[in-house]
């Protein structure tokens, strides 16, 4: 949510909550057939102004505390104080006292909601657009109601109309120019093109969706009035999901598939003429069928395809409906390219393309001109990529190597719209095709974007959750939360000898890498100077001094740096890669290092680094994640082709590898394992029956050893960017709130884009002065 407003804002009037007229500055509501208007404390009005910004959306009780009672400490009380005022205020006159309450809904647990729309209102009796009357960003997105019926005003001579008029235009122009201004001075000066960075404050969607739980993999329909998503509940009801259809007005869901029970549907695609959905279906016995039903609901879901044992699964529509395109499919079917199927006759069709051994191309769409394929090739550390629609040589559009998570073509086929994780959450950015500039949308905690190519209007993914850490006893299961947040904590490593921890997290406003002594945790402590990456934890040195650290510098590239928790040393490694994503100590001394040969390099190698020498020896192409097992004296390792676990020698020589598994760890979850001081690895999973279940496996003979199964928790979601063990405890990131929504809203101009409108705007504003 937004913050408060700025005290030297201009801020509106007046606005129509539901039946109501508020007056901001009197503090009066007026509600219809009421005596008299009621008038309500400054702490009330406060309430009210930060509910009415997004109506119908929850705002928790700590936000509504902090922005209207910020540098205090209040009770719960005064907030609850406040609410009951507001609710007496809607209830006089027609609505009555049960109508008030109706207007303020409290969410257990959560906070309140205003269940009305809200309108901003200008001078008596009229209503112009929220961007005229308003320089609070977030009342920028506020629906608009039905205006307020008044009488027409008297006749007046032409030449009084016209000068009328004129002076109402130069006010708006005069308005228009004041929130442009105020929009321009929040922009970031820092904000560089083609890198992750700030972006605006403002709040410019709706969440269309509000039920508990998460709503996943938005489609929407070709006009964008509906949409379709798939939908769990919370509890054991997250182990099932069905797919929901509803319109982009926030209207009551109405249930499309019925799964039957233990199934999950996901994976909403809407067919071009609006008729037909296609999803997926994953079956409690391991059995995937993809399906088709129709729009309205009516008729039988009929099966077009099987996708059994598939951990890969993506597809969409072609443009004139006649097949669906789909991604690399594993499992039972393995196919490695794209191809498309005829839903009518059930005939595959593979496309002609060029690409590498282990390529994995993942999420295609067809662009709106029917061109081009788009997809993210190599999904784990991806990149954009498109093809022409005939065949032919891919083209790489983004160089990021990162953790995508959903992407769209805009309307104009000439840039695609992304998402990525970037420190903690996951934002939007829009890739430009001419030139691979990546711009920041400034929306946060977004992910999964669906555009409609006819209206530009874009639904996606909004996701805030908190992670904690928890230690937790393998024996007894006991539970303990090791540091209090508010944040994200996450990545969790232990020092070889159990007596230290770091972590990543927002904790304090600001992602960094956290160090703690575990028999004393008030030493908690930022490191300062690291901002690590994501994508790989830190590793420890035997003798528990020392961290290797993935970490992002000024620029946002990444950097191998040597930290020293104890004292905050911190030196950078020299590596004649450019491009690291990993670095680990191993034997003797010497570090091991995943490095890409170009910038977002999804293709990785592994290689030995002498700290005097340089690299040495063969390396090892397509390697994921990579950690040292002492006890062996081996290196353990996933790649990003494939499911599985290998070991190599530290010479990392050919004959030396051995394949431990061919199933565990999946391509997906390649950062969930850990060791344990005697080699064993623990494998982090989340299956329909435990969403967060730790799998134990003994090195025996060139092979892992099912060792036992723990279900840690069955209905809570951990990260999937590491976990640790030591002493028979596991030490995890899971989710202490979490829950996702569906957001809608006009696909947003590029923040470079919206700075020179407003600085266009602020020229007009000079001229017309």
């Amino acid at each position: 949510m937004s913050g408060s407003m700025s005290s030297g804002a201009p801020t509106p009037a007046r606005l129509r909550v539901g039946e109501g007229v508020v007056d901001l500055a009197t503090r009066e509501i007026r509600m219809p057939e009421a005596r008299s208007a009621r008038r309500v404390t400054p702490k009330a009005i406060g309430v009210l102004r930060a509910l009415a910004r997004v109506p119908g959306e929850v705002v928790g009780r700590n936000e509504l505390l902090a922005e209207v009672w910020p540098d205090t400490l209040p009770t719960d009380d005064v907030l609850t104080q406040a609410i009951t005022q507001l609710r007496k205020a809607f209830g006089a006159g027609a609505s009555g006292s049960e109508g008030g309450k109706a207007y303020i809904e409290t969410i257990a647990k959560g906070g309140y909601r205003l269940t009305v729309a809200v309108e901003v209102l200008a001078f008596e009796g009229r209503t112009v657009p929220a961007v005229v009357t308003t320089t609070d960003p977030a009342f920028v997105a506020v629906p608009a109601g039905t205006a307020l019926s008044v009488p027409p005003p008297p006749a007046a001579p032409a030449r009084r109309w016209w000068l009328a008029g004129a002076v109402l235009m130069l006010v708006g122009i005069a308005v228009l120019g004041l929130w442009t201004a105020y929009e321009a001075g929040r922009l970031p000066d820092d904000t560089v093109a083609g890198s992750p960075g700030p972006s605006p404050v403002s709040r410019p969607y709706r969440l269309i969706t509000s039920a508990a739980g998460f709503e996943l993999s938005p489609s929407l329909s070709p006009d964008a009035s509906m949409v379709a998503y798939a939908s769990t509940g919370t509890g054991d009801a997250t182990r099932q999901s069905a797919i929901f259809v509803q319109t982009t007005s926030s209207a009551v869901p109405r249930q499309l598939s019925r799964p039957p029970d233990g199934s999950r549907d996901d994976l909403p695609a809407w067919a071009p003429d609006g008729r037909e959905i296609a999803f997926a279906r994953w079956e409690a016995g391991g059995a995937c069928r993809v399906l088709l039903v129709a729009s309205t609901g009516v008729g039988d879901e009929r099966e077009i395809a099987r996708c059994d044992g598939s951990d890969l699964l993506s597809f969409d529509w072609l443009p004139d409906g006649s097949g669906l395109l789909f991604g690399t499919m594993t499992g039972a079917d393995v196919s490695t390219r794209l191809r498309i199927l005829d839903p009518v006759g059930g005939r595959w069709r593979n496309l002609d393309y060029a690409g590498a051994p282990g390529d994995i191309d993942f999420a295609p769409q067809v662009s709106p001109d029917g061109r081009w394929i788009g997809f993210i090739r190599n999904p784990q550390m991806g990149d954009l990529w498109r093809v022409p629609i005939e065949g032919g040589v891919p083209e790489q559009i983004t160089r990021l190597g990162a953790e995508m998570r959903g992407w769209s073509w805009a309307p104009d086929g000439a840039s695609m719209v992304f998402g990525l994780r970037v420190d903690s959450e996951s934002r939007l950015y829009r890739a430009d095709l001419a030139d691979g500039t990546v711009s920041d949308l400034g929306i946060e905690d977004a992910q999964s974007p669906s555009i409609s190519a006819r209206t530009g209007m874009l639904a996606f993914v909004h996701r805030r959750p908190q992670f904690g850490l928890f230690r937790i006893d393998g024996g007894s299961g006991e539970w303990q939360r090791l540091f209090p947040s508010s944040g994200r904590d996450s990545q969790p490593t232990v020092s070889p000898d159990g007596t230290q921890i770091v972590f990543s997290s927002d904790r304090a406003g600001r992602f960094e890498l956290w160090w703690a002594r575990l028999d004393s945790l008030e030493s908690l402590r930022p490191i300062e100077g690291v901002r690590p990456d994501t994508r790989q934890s830190p590793t420890w040195s035997s003798d528990g001094r020392r961290l290797l650290v993935t970490a992002l510098d000024a620029q946002n590239a990444p950097v191998i740096l040597e930290v020293e928790p104890a004292s905050g040393r911190i030196e950078p490694v020299a590596l004649r890669g450019k491009h690291p994503a990993q670095a680990l100590y191993g034997p003797d001394d010497a570090v091991y290092v995943l490095e890409g040969d170009r910038e977002g390099a999804s293709a990785l190698s592994l290689v030995a680094y002498g700290r005097t020498t340089g690299p040495s020896g063969p390396r090892i192409e397509g390697v994921s994640h990579v950690r040292f097992d002492p006890a062996r004296r081996r290196l353990l390792y996933t790649r990003l082709d494939s499911n599985g676990l290998w070991s190599v020698a530290p010479s990392l020589a050919s004959d030396t590898v051995v394949r431990l598994s061919d199933r565990l760890p999946s391509r997906w979850r390649y950062r969930s394992w850990t060791l344990a001081e005697d080699g064993d690895v623990a494998y982090l999973e989340a299956t329909p029956a435990c969403w967060a279940q730790v799998s134990r496996f003994r090195q025996v003979e060139g092979s892992l050893v099912p060792d036992g199964v723990e279900c840690v928790d069955p209905v809570t979601r951990s990260t999937t960017n590491g976990f640790s063990t030591y002493g028979g405890a596991w030490f995890i990131s899971l989710a202490s709130e979490d829950g996702s929504d569906i957001g809608f809203m006009p696909l947003p101009e590029a923040a470079h884009a919206q700075e020179g409108i407003a600085k266009w705007l602020i020229s007009l504003r000079k001229k017309t002065s």
